[in-house]
């Protein structure tokens, strides 16, 4: 056995470790929703992840997989994303080491594009120790229109 070496905890792990802790019970659903977020790139509406639940565990009904991202939510295990002025939640994993990145939201055709900027981050950091202010989280949601719609 190796030692000084700490082994990386998936983000699936991770939900399912705070969620005991808390004394949730995973459940079918619950469980299924994780797995689904877990395999995702970027954010995902809840009707986008209730068919991919459905695919791996037919008999999840959508209420399930909304009661399953609240929870997930207050928990903060994953991020809830308002990208469209008339509704239109996403969802996608909180990761534990902070690693997040932010989104291009075309505003004719919905497309979402996730982006990352070490420029953006230090601004950040900037203002926040210029207006002695400690920032826990921030979300950047660039709208506009994508190269197909402008």
């Amino acid at each position: 056995m190796r030692t000084g070496i700490i082994p990386r905890m998936t983000w699936a792990e991770h939900a399912r470790d705070v969620l005991s802790d808390a004394g949730v019970k995973p459940g079918a659903a619950r469980t299924a929703v994780i797995d689904v977020v877990a395999d995702q790139h970027c954010c995902l509406s809840a009707p986008a992840i209730h068919e991919e639940v459905r695919r791996r565990r037919p008999g999840v009904g959508l209420a399930s997989v909304y009661r399953a991202l609240q929870t997930l939510t207050e928990l903060g295990l994953v991020h809830r994303l308002d990208l469209r002025s008339g509704g239109g939640a996403r969802y996608e994993p909180a990761q534990p080491s902070g690693d997040h990145h932010h989104h291009l939201v075309c505003g004719d055709c919905g497309k979402v594009e996730a982006f990352s900027d070490d420029q953006l981050e230090n601004v950040i950091h900037n203002v926040s120790e210029a207006a002695s202010f400690r920032v826990d989280g921030h979300d950047v949601v660039l709208r506009g229109r994508c190269e197909g719609c402008a």
